[in-house]
């Protein structure tokens, strides 16, 4: 039987896009890695699944990364890798974390087309995270609350949900917004903020708009320009079919901030980020949240690198090319998300010191935005930790004008700008004692309903 893969090694994926295969320095890296884990457990004894899954293991594992690579791209001792307190220790850093990116699926809704797509495509490319769960509980509320707030130190964060017809989608809008009242009844505080899902490019969604913001109050817009039919094609941001329409409509109803889905789209052309810059010229006054920051799927050792003009068009390079051609200068209304794009890139170094890089110089140190796309790939703790423990080796900073990844910088990425952004006070639910029995009584409450609050 092979050994475990720790879950910053393993390959899980979501509903869009397929999991990559292990590079090589991956693939070393789990060599490396699999006598010493072993070892490790033992003198700590954990079962080795419990090391792995560990602050040690995810010490461990980032030293192997490293070793796959070549070079310390993670600040992280070897004590820490044999030791969870102090990897808890190493790992601890500034700031209170705020989570841009969340998502489940309703219980009652795990047999829709929506869910079951999902679903289906997870359990293809990672099985091994259903063994032993009861079905209902496959990326449940439960589940979600457990990998964002309860195995996490996250204190806000946002829910959004996927494109489709709310007939059959993971979450309706009016669920959506169920659950944020549902939490924030509970917790006494907004631990979690929400979107409604807009399709302009559908009959009668401009018009419906307004019914949105009176009835769900969201804090902003999400769309998928990818996201198309025979009857309602794809679009982009500034078409003046129904992009241009939507910005004009968003802006007159006062939801200033747009997300949208750009990466992770198969090259697709409408999941081209080309359209944030021209957008974000037209419209000064809204913010453009960018998910995914136009990150596409790696294939094989090749790696995006830094940002030329011949290059322009691969992954993130075309939403930087996009802000350059349009005069967006950095750290005004275009921000970049980092949900999947991390989880992702934390196993390539070189690659994200250089995506990161990019998104910090072009971008703007103050409009990076943490987000994890949770819970697809399980709790989001190891993911933070591997963050806190990242650095951009200096020899890319001097080349390449890329900034020095501190502590105080990956404060501001891991909460501080989305707090900014969303207007959330975090440095109060910093200092906020929480027992997280909110979370227990928000379950309790969903599941004597039945359903959520706003479900038909």
């Amino acid at each position: 039987m092979p050994p475990p893969v720790p879950p910053l090694l393993q390959l899980r994926s979501t509903d869009e896009y397929a999991a990559p295969a292990h590079s090589a320095p991956q693939l070393s890296a789990l060599g490396w890695l699999n006598d010493r884990a072993t070892r490790n457990a033992k003198r700590i004894e954990l079962s080795l699944p419990q090391y792995l899954s560990s602050p040690a293991g995810t010490a461990g594992t980032l030293l192997a990364i490293n070793q796959g690579s070549g070079k310390d791209y993670y600040e992280v001792s070897s004590e820490s890798a044999e030791d969870p307190k102090h990897a808890r220790r190493a790992f601890a850093g500034p700031g209170a974390v705020f989570d841009v990116q969340t998502h489940y699926i309703a219980d009652h809704r795990r047999d829709l087309k929506g869910a079951k797509g999902v679903l289906g495509f997870i359990r293809h490319v990672a099985p091994e995270r259903f063994e032993g769960l009861q079905e209902p509980l496959d990326l449940s509320l439960a589940e979600f609350l457990r990998c964002v707030f309860i195995e996490s130190e996250t204190r806000v964060a946002v829910l959004t949900s996927a494109p489709g017809a709310e007939s059959y989608n993971i979450l309706s809008n009016a669920e959506i917004a169920g659950t944020r009242e549902l939490t924030e009844r509970f917790a006494g505080s907004p631990r979690l903020l929400h979107h409604s899902i807009v399709h302009p490019n559908e009959p009668g969604e401009l018009e419906r708009m307004a019914q949105m913001v009176e009835r769900y109050r969201p804090i902003g817009f999400k769309v998928y320009t990818l996201y198309g039919s025979k009857k309602a094609p794809p679009w982009m941001l500034d078409d003046e079919r129904c992009g241009i329409p939507f910005l004009e409509n968003a802006q007159r109803l006062g939801v200033k901030i747009i997300c949208c889905h750009k990466g992770l789209s198969g090259l697709a052309p409408t999941g081209s980020p080309a359209d944030v810059g021209p957008a974000a010229a037209r419209f000064p006054g809204l913010n453009f949240l960018v998910y995914h920051s136009g990150y596409e799927v790696p294939h094989g050792d090749v790696e995006e690198g830094p940002y030329t003009e011949e290059t322009a068009g691969v992954g993130t390079n075309r939403l930087l090319h996009s802000l350059i051609a349009t005069g967006i200068a950095p750290n005004s209304n275009v921000y970049a998300e980092l949900g999947s794009t991390w989880y992702l890139l934390m196993r390539r170094p070189r690659e994200a010191a250089h995506v990161l890089g990019k998104l910090l110089r072009y971008v703007g140190a103050d409009n990076v935005l943490w987000g994890t796309d949770s819970p697809w790939y399980g709790p989001t703790q190891p993911l933070i930790d591997a963050f806190r423990a990242f650095t951009i080796p200096e020899e890319l900073q001097e080349r390449h004008g890329y900034p020095a990844l501190t502590d105080e910088l990956k404060a501001k990425i891991l909460g501080g700008n989305a707090a900014r952004v969303y207007g959330v006070n975090l440095d109060a639910l910093a200092k906020e004692e929480d027992d997280l029995s909110w979370i227990r009584a928000s379950v309790l409450e969903a599941k004597e309903r039945g359903v959520l609050p706003g479900s038909p």
